[in-house]
């Protein structure tokens, strides 16, 4: 199936672009192996910001240019002592930011991995709430190789995602361990072994990558979209903590807010008298 792409703006680090509902966001810097500097991650802020926004926007989608890499992490050009410096020379791991805005974002969002998913690529995908690789794909961290390490949602849920496919009473501890192992060791990983440790959701050749993230898109634009919503919220609140429950909770305000019941409250409130919240059913 050919796919033609609608351009939503244009950027200098990445490609911002639209299909039949489903935004795609494409790390455009091929000759770092689309290693990501701040401005790569400010400009891929502004663009989820805006998938939120529109109501014509059903799903995310990350990938890298190219045949290549997915991403290789932070573009270790311009690291400096505290943080990635862009062109303002403000050393920033803002890249953390984009991480809480995939996990914010009350859509699905896939990572479409083709070629090497590496250091902070790798937790990249990790943050997305599904992954589709190309047979090509390589996972793996960097991190103690070159300095660094991600003690948020690249190490804990990266835990809570390998080792699912065991028994669940054993899921939670060969997760730690094998978590443990891709930092410890930074060895890299085929797309099948991914696949088999739970890291990817599924593994598909090179030439038909896109079209099976979009036939899960297409899938995923059928079901209820608010029930879409708060599973993901759902699924996020316990290892979100507070923030976690404070996101799932706004969601459970946001299904009151659409009954009859807070309506009354509100339309007694403008018309000066007592609600009348007694005709309204409680259910065991």
């Amino acid at each position: 199936m050919k796919v033609v792409w609608e351009n939503i703006k244009t950027y200098s680090d990445i490609k911002f672009e639209l299909y039949r509902g489903v935004a795609k966001i494409t790390i455009n810097r091929p000759n770092v192996y689309n290693a990501f500097r701040p401005e790569t991650n400010m400009q891929m802020l502004e663009a989820i910001d805006v998938c939120r926004e529109r109501n014509d926007i059903d799903i995310v989608v990350f990938t890298g240019e190219g045949d290549k890499a997915f991403c290789s992490g932070g573009d270790q050009n311009v690291k400096g002592s505290g943080g990635y410096i862009g062109k303002d020379g403000v050393p920033r791991l803002n890249v953390l930011d984009l991480h809480k805005k995939i996990r914010e974002i009350p859509k699905p969002v896939i990572a479409m991995v083709n070629g090497y998913a590496i250091g902070g690529g790798h937790v990249l995908h990790v943050v997305c709430d599904l992954t589709i690789a190309s047979d090509n794909a390589i996972f793996g961290q960097t991190g103690p190789k070159v300095g660094s390490f991600d003690g948020g949602f690249g190490s804990s849920y990266l835990a809570r995602h390998v080792g699912q496919k065991k028994a669940s009473y054993l899921s939670r501890m060969v997760g730690q361990k094998k978590a443990r192992e891709i930092w410890f060791l930074c060895e890299q990983y085929s797309a099948k072994e991914a696949l088999d440790m739970g890291m990817v959701n599924k593994v598909v050749p090179l030439k038909d990558l896109e079209n099976t993230v979009l036939e899960w898109c297409s899938i995923m634009q059928k079901r209820s979209p608010l029930a879409l919503r708060m599973i993901k919220r759902s699924l996020n609140a316990e290892l979100d903590g507070q923030h976690g429950l404070m996101q799932l909770a706004g969601d459970a305000t946001l299904l009151y807010y659409l009954t009859e019941e807070a309506q009354e409250g509100k339309t007694a409130f403008l018309e000066k008298r007592n609600p009348d919240f007694k005709k309204y059913p409680k259910f065991p």
